[in-house]
């Protein structure tokens, strides 16, 4: 036994035919002239908003832009995927939560470095020790004192 589904009647494009001989010369579903119309209004503001001037060429290819745009979403939007799932799904991937890809840490800094001319040296000091800084013996002067090494 064969048993048939209702996806035949799904299928069928709400599609304005028309009246004969005044018919459009292309099939579009109802969805497609509203998402067409917003898509215009989108495009021509942020054209506008770009300083793009209204004339011919502006509004031509505002309209091919237009029909595009009303093709990529059509490809998208049916029966099992409507408009308002297909918009709320591209703004919950732009607002999802995303895995951080940043590593622990920041960014190195000189700022405990001195940079430039070195301060004057320090003066130096008498040796204390029978071993000056450099680890030499203290030079002795003629009656047995040591004299300083400088």
């Amino acid at each position: 036994m064969l048993v048939r589904t209702d996806d035949e009647v799904y299928r069928v494009d709400s599609v304005w035919l028309g009246p004969p001989r005044a018919t459009f010369p292309w099939r579009a579903r109802y969805v497609s002239y509203g998402v067409g119309l917003l898509v215009m209004i989108i495009v021509m503001f942020v054209q506008r908003r770009i300083g793009i001037g209204l004339d011919f060429f502006s509004v031509a290819w505002a309209l091919v832009l237009t029909v595009v745009v009303t093709r990529f979403l059509g490809q998208r939007i049916d029966y099992e995927r409507p408009l308002g799932q297909v918009l709320a799904h591209f703004r919950l991937e732009l607002t999802g939560p995303r895995a951080r890809t940043a590593v622990g840490g920041g960014a190195v800094r000189s700022g405990h470095v001195r940079v430039g001319v070195p301060a004057r040296p320090k003066p130096a000091r008498q040796a204390k020790s029978a071993a000056d800084a450099w680890g030499k013996p203290a030079a002795r002067g003629a009656k047995g004192r040591r004299r300083a090494t400088t």
